[in-house]
């Protein structure tokens, strides 16, 4: 018998499923496919990235929580990127529980001669509006829509164009040019209803519900290998102080690509997912300690729109942020953890001075942000420690902040440059800036000698003239796939020049003059309105 401590346990198919045997790094998406044949599900470019392997996650939601449907909260991720311990006590939808929600009958007053299997109302618009060609891309399209179908179901609303692009914008299709996708999912919402039963989802999940530890282990050759997941902070410290090399695991968005395209050993691994007190966003304080606090195991969608809902200039930079299944899966911690140059979370941070906050046994640390990150991927934690939360300013929300995304696509694409602004103008002169960037150098990092060229200076053409040239002894800006040095330092002056052109104390520019987003309505910014 495989040596395991627990066995994996979830809700799939109707039912409660034990898994044992299988290697931690196992992803959800090979389980599905080699080992109980759900073959609906597909592998595209295994790397989160096409989202062909969509599919949908169901948790247990808080009483009275926004969002949730029928006491479930339903999230897209990548399959192919999740591993499969972190779907304990979880429940996994895929294509093939469509077909189970519409019954066993056969719809027989469309097709009298030939009656057919009824199709979901998400499969059926694809069909009427000639959503599909090769077909390889559909069923990740199929759950992104069945989620979207699912929410506003619950909520009794229909999304509007651009917010079912806003929903698909993590699925990649090469052959319909989404015209008749977006057709599909206008189109699911004329056709009789058909909804998921909750019921027995709750039920069983209620029985997985779990307050111990989760321990899973499986051999790799002669080794035993160990996953675990913590549910409390104190116990995801005392784990981490004791296995100090273990692997922390949050949102898998990187680390999943980590053992698909590096083939690397983890080893043991820690979970931090299941651990509540991490997902925690409040504000907390008051005067000039008030400050909104993020726990590093907050999801991106979650902790940006806590941003969003006190700086809406943020938005932007929000929906363009990977894709919603990245950042229902990815957390805020692990992209800050990270440290890669390219990642859009630190830069707005930074313009809000925000800082970090890193724990080690009992031991509590803060520091700035910038003063993390000491070189290219190293930063300044200690063995045993692990970042706790992120810590913003009430004050830094109230000047005027803008975040900006460069990238060569426009959904779903890694930045070759991502700026965070945030000024302060008292009467014509500058009181406060920050000017942080990614994409610029070894490390995200303030603009020091830009700052310092306009703190105190008059807010005019001149001062960010001398500000852009500035920029070039600031950053010197490497050649590579995204982008040259010569144009990332063009596009970082650039996005100077629009700052100032946005705030400028005489006649700024309206957003719908700046960016395409105005006229655009987007889910996300009706939903932090109403929050």
């Amino acid at each position: 018998m495989t040596p395991s401590t627990q066995p994996i346990r979830f809700f799939h198919r109707g039912r409660i499923v034990d898994v044992s045997g299988v290697h931690p790094t196992r992803s959800v998406l090979d389980w599905l496919r080699e080992d109980v044949r759900c073959t609906g599900t597909k592998e595209g470019c295994n790397e989160g990235d096409c989202g062909a392997c969509t599919v949908v996650v169901g948790e247990l939601a808080e009483p009275g929580e926004k969002g949730a449907v029928g006491g479930l909260r339903l999230s897209t991720v990548n399959a192919c990127i999740q591993f499969l311990p972190t779907l304990h006590g979880k429940a996994l939808f895929t294509v093939e529980d469509l077909k189970a929600q519409c019954g066993h009958g056969h719809d027989a007053t469309r097709h009298e001669k030939h009656p057919v299997q009824r199709l979901h109302p998400v499969q059926q618009a694809m069909v009427d509006c000639h959503g599909s060609q090769c077909g390889f891309c559909t069923p990740g399209f199929v759950m992104s829509l069945w989620s979207t179908y699912e929410h506003h179901q619950e909520g009794g609303t229909q999304p509007t164009r651009q917010q079912l692009a806003d929903d698909l914008s993590g699925n990649l299709c090469r052959c319909t040019g989404y015209r008749p996708i977006l057709d599909a999912g206008q189109r699911m919402f004329d056709l009789p209803g058909v909804r998921l039963d909750t019921a027995p989802v709750v039920e069983a999940l209620a029985s997985l519900k779990h307050d111990a530890t989760f321990d899973y282990a499986a051999p790799l050759g002669q080794r035993l290998d160990h996953f675990h997941a913590p549910t409390t902070l104190a116990e995801l410290a005392a784990l981490r102080e004791a296995k100090p090399a273990a692997q922390l695991l949050a949102g898998s968005t990187d680390v999943g690509l980590w053992v698909n395209k590096q083939f690397r050993d983890l080893g043991d691994i820690i979970s931090v997912g299941d651990v509540a007190e991490l997902k925690l966003i409040e504000e907390r304080g008051s005067g000039a300690a008030a400050e909104l606090y993020i726990g590093a195991g907050a999801s991106l969608e979650n902790a940006f729109a806590a941003l969003v809902q006190r700086a809406p200039s943020l938005t932007d930079v929000w929906l363009r942020f990977a894709s919603p299944p990245i950042r229902h899966a990815g957390t805020m911690g692990g992209n800050v953890a990270n440290g890669s140059p390219i990642g859009d979370s630190p830069p707005v941070l930074m313009a809000l001075d925000a800082e970090i906050e890193l724990r080690r046994g009992e031991r509590v640390r803060r520091m700035p942000l910038p003063e993390f990150y000491v070189d290219y991927m190293k930063n300044k934690l200690e063995p045993g420690e692990f970042v706790q939360g992120l810590a913003v300013p009430l004050s830094a929300l109230g000047r005027q902040l803008r975040a900006y995304k460069i990238s060569k696509r426009f959904d779903c694409d890694i930045s070759a440059l991502c700026a965070g602004f945030a000024i302060a103008i008292d009467g014509e002169v500058v009181k406060e800036i920050r000017l942080a960037f990614g994409g610029m150098a070894a490390t995200v990092k303030r603009a020091a000698q830009a700052e310092a060229a306009l703190a105190g200076k008059p807010w005019t053409q001149a001062s960010v003239n001398a500000a852009k040239l500035a920029l070039a002894q600031d950053f010197k800006p490497l050649t590579d796939m995204r982008a040259s040095a010569d144009y990332r330092l063009q596009v970082a002056q650039n996005l100077l020049q629009r700052l100032w052109l946005e705030t400028r104390t005489n006649d700024p520019l309206p957003v719908e003059a700046t960016s395409v987003w105005s006229v655009m309505p987007h889910a996300a910014l009706e939903a932090v309105q109403g929050a």
